[in-house]
């Protein structure tokens, strides 16, 4: 009898931590920072609404003092966040190889978030201390769509300044399908463009022949790319995604010191226009030259513009100061090179050949050897190292894996 009772206890006590389990596993709740590998990481990420994930390597010096932080941040996002569905994962790099190689980990430590089961397209590179991964988690779990329901409201919130997909509706957000693919886009691409959720008395005029669509209005500087309408599907996530991408991510992108470590890591080399800060005209006749001629370039550089008053060191470089803006060169990550005259932008096909140089290896080629026997008159005579190569990750905050960064 005392042996059959202490069974049916144990039995008891198995059943209680195995029912605990289970309840931790379906509630997606985990007491602290958990063990990512390629065979958990399906069944984690679909449980959770965002993975926040450190990618590290043990002997790495910064993921060593990353490491305790990550975990103080995890414990305060539980406290203060919970019910969110959200998981902090960290991954050994050494160990896990294919799984770091899937995040085409360059650096550690490198922190990933994948929301809603795909890779944000931006890794955090914030400061690393609790506070400050704690507001970037915080501010990522809140809804990117703002809902305009009164025509004031439409008035004061949609902001001119910057690019927005606005989704007129008859229906209010989470009222309908539709929702929950314009959200989805919405957090993927909440850094390029605002959304919004139009519906009520504003709807009155746009809705006239139909119960809903989608429009993009480009910024005031840009008027002739407003109100174009999504043709698509609207449940279509694909659809909507590359529509919506095409429109908030510009061919020609400005860089900034706050975005140039995001765009060196794209691993493309740069034709950056430096510009005066208040030059538009420069800005418009090399925005045309690239959308004619260039634009099936672009998976292989970015085409950037850059203001010549903040970037003056590239320009020293170049041996020339803000009185020679406008000017256009190729930054390659090894050396810089000056398109010779601005001006000959507008010769069809002179911009392009540059970029083709580039890619054919001609350009460095000349510098070694002087110019080839074509007769080029491209007048390419010692360019100087890289500048832009020096605003790619720091390796005061990182372990780098690649020689070239």
């Amino acid at each position: 009898m005392a042996t059959s009772t202490l069974l049916f206890i144990c039995f008891f006590l198995v059943s209680i931590v195995h029912g605990k389990q289970f309840v931790q596993m379906t509630n997606s709740t985990f007491d602290q920072v958990v063990q990512m590998t390629n065979s958990n990481f399906d069944e984690l990420v679909k449980n959770h609404k965002l993975v926040v994930i450190n990618f590290y390597a043990d002997w790495c010096h910064f993921s060593q003092i990353l490491a305790p932080v990550f975990e103080e941040t995890y414990s305060k996002v539980l406290k203060e966040l919970s019910g969110r569905r959200i998981l902090f994962a960290k991954v050994n790099c050494e160990v896990e190889a294919d799984l770091a190689g899937r995040f085409h980990i360059s650096k550690y430590p490198t922190l990933k978030l994948v929301m809603n089961r795909k890779p944000m397209k931006k890794e955090y590179r914030g400061q690393r201390s609790v506070d400050a991964i704690f507001n970037h988690v915080k501010n990522i779990m809140k809804d990117p769509v703002q809902s305009v329901i009164t025509s004031s409201d439409f008035g004061e919130k949609i902001d001119e300044k910057k690019a927005a997909i606005i989704g007129y509706f008859k229906a209010l957000p989470g009222a309908v399908a539709d929702y929950n693919t314009f959200q989805e886009v919405a957090i993927d691409l909440r850094d390029d463009c605002n959304f919004y959720w139009v519906t009520g008395e504003p709807t009155v005029v746009h809705l006239q022949h139909t119960d809903s669509k989608i429009t993009f209005k480009g910024p005031r500087s840009k008027p002739a790319d407003n109100d174009l309408v999504y043709p698509g599907n609207l449940t279509s996530y694909e659809e909507l995604s590359t529509w919506v991408t095409d429109k908030c991510i510009p061919l020609v992108r400005e860089i900034t010191f706050e975005n140039a470590e995001e765009l060196t890591e794209e691993g493309l080399p740069f034709l950056i226009l430096f510009h005066h800060p208040n030059d538009r005209t420069s800005i418009g006749a090399y925005r045309r030259v690239i959308h004619q001629e260039l634009f099936t370039e672009s998976s292989s550089i970015n085409f950037l513009t850059a203001d010549g008053v903040k970037f003056a060191h590239p320009l020293h470089h170049l041996g020339k100061t803000q009185s020679d803006l406008p000017l256009i060169a190729i930054d390659s990550f090894r050396h810089m090179y000056l398109f010779p005259n601005f001006k000959n932008i507008e010769i069809p096909g002179k911009l392009k050949q540059f970029v083709l140089d580039l890619h054919s290896g001609k350009l460095h080629r000349e510098f070694h050897f002087g110019p080839d026997p074509s007769g080029n008159e491209l007048e390419i005579t010692s360019p100087p190292e890289s500048t832009f190569k020096k605003l790619a990750p720091s390796s005061s905050r990182y372990t780098l894996l690649r020689d070239e960064l």
